[in-house]
């Protein structure tokens, strides 16, 4: 037999032993194996592709402005969403993560798309009751009409790579009972080098797109999330760092039934913060919402340098205190949590601190030492802040949001999407996690109709001021030093405090002003 042959049927041979290893470590479900979710992924791009050249690029369009293009685009970009929507759903796992961010990318990728991946958010598939008894079984050692009194079959929310359900244990403990999807951690594997492959050919094929950034990201981010230890300890944490705010409540880990798949916490009530329904049918007030989850942000990421990374609608609950009555913010989903180092902190705060001044010499100085060169730092700031230069440079606390700004800002995004990629490509890796939040958290805002308050630049006007006088005190190297920057911060705050409490009265919003200083 020839060497030509040995090798044919040696990689032949090969193949479908590893299919049938994999088949068989993953009790026979088609679905895991690699080779068939490669070509599923392979397949749709190919048809998204193709749908692309039949229906844009297969004519000269001489106006592009026109209402027909137009049309035709946005009809092109929703089939090819909705495509991309099938995949992820079929495949999961990493490719509902991977949706989700798309999801969240509003700067950055056309309406439809990020419209039609934003259903991943609160609406990804969900297994069998009894996929999720068999980890159970697996990683506690029990079965669960042992461990459990009742077990909610209904899920009370599916992620993309776990699903949380209802449960009460046989003491009588009611808990959430979160429990890591089946085949993510094998697949996750594959998925990422698959994704990776399709990214550079796509970026071969369209030099415009550079996403690379994303898989880098999936692939650093990925081990943290499906460690659900990992999860129970960031939940902990960032209880005892907070613990001075009496209205922000972190469930409880139950660490005798946690393992790395499966996550039991106490179970909370309460709405989702964009259930406008429930925010109106508990009395509740949208801004005093908006006020506590910016200012718990603007904390974590400016002082603490410890940010929950994934805010969006489904991990934030708002409910009524029964203590007090007012109003309680309960955070979910403790996977993935950004550590920002002292000085990303330093230079982030001064580049706000630049873009609340309209200091533009500051705004490039800031950029570059955030790793953005050259003149992309205006667009950078734009990215930063979510609004079009001509409202940063007008001042981003003085020019209010509306309809109007939200249309600018996607019909410029279709412009310089190059440049945003460039700007992604670069950037300070602990950007990325950050700028991801900060589209989340605006997002929320809107949907709570409170993103013109102003109290959100007071908040982190406050918290850039303290997280530089803290960083240039740690640098001080004598008692004269250290006094002298303490002075300093304490006077920019109170100057910050006489300039918002002024614009309260103002504006009107005198009560709000006042409730931010005492």
């Amino acid at each position: 037999m020839s060497l030509r042959k040995v090798l044919k049927y040696g990689v032949v041979g090969s193949a479908v032993l590893g299919t049938g290893l994999s088949l068989h470590a993953n009790d026979y479900d088609l679905n895991s194996v690699g080779i068939v979710r490669l070509g599923r992924a392979g397949a749709t791009v190919f048809d998204i592709a193709t749908t692309y050249k039949a229906n844009l690029y297969s004519r000269e369009w001489t106006d592009k402005k026109s209402a027909e293009y137009l049309r035709v685009k946005s009809d092109t970009h929703r089939a090819a969403a909705e495509k991309l929507l099938d995949l992820c759903r079929t495949n999961r796992g990493v490719y509902i993560k991977v949706g989700q961010h798309i999801g969240a990318l509003e700067y950055l990728l056309p309406p439809e798309y990020v419209n039609t991946m934003k259903v991943l958010h609160s609406n990804a598939p969900q297994n069998p009751v009894e996929d999720l008894y068999r980890v159970i079984r697996q990683d506690l050692r029990v079965e669960p009409n042992e461990l459990f009194e009742s077990f909610d079959p209904e899920p009370l929310g599916t992620a993309s790579l776990a699903q949380v359900h209802r449960a009460t244990l046989r003491d009588g403990r009611e808990v959430a009972v979160k429990v890591q999807h089946p085949y993510v951690k094998g697949n996750s594997i594959v998925d990422i080098k698959t994704m990776e492959v399709l990214v550079k050919l796509v970026a071969w094929t369209f030099p415009d797109f550079k996403f690379q950034w994303l898989v880098d990201e999936s692939k650093r981010n990925l081990p943290m999330e499906l460690d659900f230890a990992n999860e129970g300890r960031n939940a902990e944490k960032v209880r005892e760092m907070f613990r001075h705010y009496r209205w922000l409540k972190i469930p409880g880990v139950i660490w005798e039934y946690t393992t790395s798949r499966v996550l039991m916490m106490e179970y909370t009530k309460g709405g989702q913060v964009n259930d406008l329904e429930y925010i109106q049918r508990e009395k509740l007030d949208p801004y005093d919402i908006a006020n506590k989850i910016g200012q718990l942000y603007s904390n974590m990421i400016f002082l603490k340098g410890f940010v929950h990374s994934d805010p969006h609608p489904g991990n934030i609950l708002v409910r009524r205190s029964e203590q007090n009555g007012g109003t309680e913010i309960v955070l979910l989903d403790h996977g993935l949590y950004a550590e920002l180092t002292e000085k990303f902190r330093y230079n982030y705060s001064k580049l706000w601190l630049s873009i609340l001044r309209v200091d533009q010499a500051g705004m490039k100085k800031y950029a570059h030492a955030l790793g953005v060169d050259g003149s992309m730092w205006g667009l950078f700031a734009c990215m930063v802040t979510g609004r079009p230069w001509n409202s940063v440079i007008h001042g981003v606390d003085k020019v209010k949001q509306d309809d109007a700004e939200k249309e600018m800002i996607q019909n410029e995004g279709k412009l310089v999407l190059p440049h945003i990629s460039d700007v992604l490509e670069k950037v300070d890796r602990q950007m990325l996690l950050v700028l991801k939040t900060n589209d989340l958290i605006r997002g929320i805002e809107t949907t709570l109709r409170t993103q013109n308050r102003m109290t959100a630049f007071w908040v982190m006007s406050k918290c850039c001021v303290k997280s530089i006088g803290s960083q240039e005190y740690l640098g001080a190297t004598d008692t004269w030093t250290k006094l002298a920057t303490c002075l300093r911060e304490q006077w920019c705050i109170l100057k910050l405090n006489l300039y918002y409490l002024y614009r309260g009265i103002v504006s009107l919003h005198l009560l709000s002003a006042l409730k931010m200083i005492f």
